[in-house]
């Protein structure tokens, strides 16, 4: 079963049919998106995406402010919602939900503040790691834009103490069985899925797996959509590449 979760950055815009495009041709099974938006080109790609079968649909919309950034997970399984006391309070970055697969699993899609609002992103990674503490919900993946990465290891050059708080995050949910399935997999590598003004990489898209889940890891990749109309552009798409995780359920 392949997951895909990528930020499609403001809602994808003009760029929709190429995202649409993009998605289609990898083939997961469940899609979710960051920066989703309720506004025309989004809303677009959620009815394509309908049409294409995925048809079973949650987002995490703000009807007041459709133009904010937002969440979707879109699958080819029925997904039930889940609400539960302790989750992140910023409602429009954070989904979780009941997939019916076989065996059942629990998949939270999330898009952490970044580092200009810590009001906001710090106890929402608090709440994150509270509810790794305590997990009882079985197999469960945890993906999306963090805004988190190690120290050394998910910036391409070093950005000294700034990168602290989301290193600890990191280990601390390790530390608490959720594997990061890229390092799982392949160790050290670097590898980068966001680049700065200054052309600065860093690996902000994660995959956690709950202990459940790690045997069923069987390959998780980082990568950057093609437009065909601008194919010498790294972030034709997306100024983020997209996080392709399989996993192979019989082994959970």
């Amino acid at each position: 079963m392949r997951i895909v979760s990528w930020n499609i950055r403001a809602g994808s815009g003009k760029r929709a049919t190429g995202v649409l495009a993009q998605l289609l041709a990898w083939q997961p099974e469940i899609i979710g998106l960051c920066e989703f938006r309720g506004t025309s080109a989004s809303q677009w790609l959620a009815c394509e995406l309908d049409v294409a079968g995925y048809c079973y649909q949650l987002s995490s919309i703000n009807s007041k402010l459709p133009a904010k950034n937002a969440l979707l997970l879109a699958s080819r399984h029925p997904l039930q919602a889940i609400k539960t006391r302790g989750m992140p309070r910023v409602r429009e970055r954070w989904l979780m939900a009941a997939v019916d697969t076989q065996p059942a699993l629990t998949l939270g899609l999330m898009h952490v503040p970044n580092y200009t609002a810590p009001d906001l992103k710090y106890p929402f990674l608090a709440s994150l790691l509270k509810m790794a503490k305590k997990w009882n919900r079985g197999p469960g993946l945890l993906i999306g834009d963090t805004n988190c990465g190690k120290r050394g290891l998910d910036e391409e050059k070093p950005q000294g103490p700034r990168f602290q708080r989301e290193h600890d995050w990191i280990v601390d949910m390790e530390q608490h069985g959720f594997a990061d399935a890229f390092r799982h997999l392949h160790g050290n590598r670097r590898e980068y899925t966001w680049y700065s003004h200054r052309n600065n990489g860093f690996r902000l898209d994660h995959a956690f797996c709950s202990p459940q889940l790690v045997p069923a890891i069987a390959g998780l990749q980082h990568a950057w959509g093609s437009d065909s109309e601008n194919s010498s552009r790294r972030d034709a798409l997306s100024d983020h590449a997209a996080v392709l995780i399989d996993l192979e359920t019989d082994k959970i």
